[in-house]
């Protein structure tokens, strides 16, 4: 079933009809860390733009750099050399502090291992992202938390813990979580990893409704099959970018999802 995402996800504000803004730009971008006596070249001159309204695939073997990547593209690392642009701000230029706050107010983030409070609710977890904005009042912040969570089908599951949900559930807020400050883009690292085929369909289709509302998606995945569902993928290798094109015969999940609905059902049909 396609999840209806609805286009008030996306700020206005930041949409100019007929014009594609770039949300990210990276010049020369090099990291080196420095392992004691060895020193480690992780990213070698990344050159990369992604535009508003991209859903881009990142791929790489283990020890590529697309990790790496993904941490500088998500302000939660900066680089040895070279420039970021972030909704044209140069993180570069930016305190600890001013970090902080870009990525709350402009980054959100799904993570592999979903990182939801375990002792809190979907609808509180959901709503943390929130806290740190003291512009937004409890009560508006507690309906801003409900819409995301009614807009990725969890309507009935807002006052549930993390371990009374499944897997899919469990993305699911997380998901919720990254929506809620309206971002610019959204990072999601290995978001599928933990979760079974059907299950990562689910959660694809859900990032392809967000994609198509207009949202900016970065994904990180070693999975060939996941990374078909962008419309863009760029793969590294040590360090380096050795391909950025667009996604040949894109895999679109509601379909999947459906095909897997009607197979259930025939396989149904032919027990009784």
């Amino acid at each position: 079933m396609v999840l209806p995402i609805l286009l008030d996800l996306v700020d206005a504000n930041n949409l100019i009809p007929g014009i594609m803004q770039t949300i990210v730009e990276t010049r020369d971008l090099i990291k080196v860390y420095d392992m004691g006596e060895v020193r480690v070249h992780a990213l070698k001159g990344i050159n990369i733009s992604i535009q508003e309204g991209e859903f881009l695939a990142i791929m790489g073997a283990s020890g590529s750099g697309k990790s790496t990547l993904m941490n500088i593209l998500g302000c939660l690392d900066v680089p040895s050399k070279g420039a970021y642009f972030l909704d044209g701000v140069n993180i570069s230029s930016l305190s600890k502090d001013e970090l902080a706050r870009l990525r709350n107010r402009k980054i959100g983030f799904v993570f592999q291992t979903f990182n939801l409070l375990s002792r809190t609710s979907a609808l509180e977890n959901v709503e943390l992202p929130l806290l740190y904005n003291p512009s937004i009042k409890p009560k508006f912040r507690r309906r801003l938390a409900e819409e995301a969570l009614l807009r990725v089908g969890l309507k009935d599951r807002m006052h549930h813990f993390p371990n009374q949900l499944s897997g899919g559930q469990q993305q699911r807020v997380a998901i919720a979580r990254a929506l809620i400050n309206k971002p610019v883009i959204i990072f999601a690292d290995e978001p599928t990893g933990n979760l079974d085929t059907r299950t990562s369909v689910e959660v694809m289709n859900i990032f392809q409704e967000l994609n198509s509302a207009g949202n900016t998606i970065v994904m990180v995945t070693h999975e060939d099959d996941i990374a078909m569902h962008a419309t863009r993928e760029v793969r590294l290798k040590d360090g380096r970018i050795i391909k950025d094109a667009a996604v040949i015969n894109r895999k679109i999940a509601a379909e999947a999802l459906l095909e897997l609905m009607q197979n259930v059902e025939e396989n149904e049909t032919g027990m009784e």
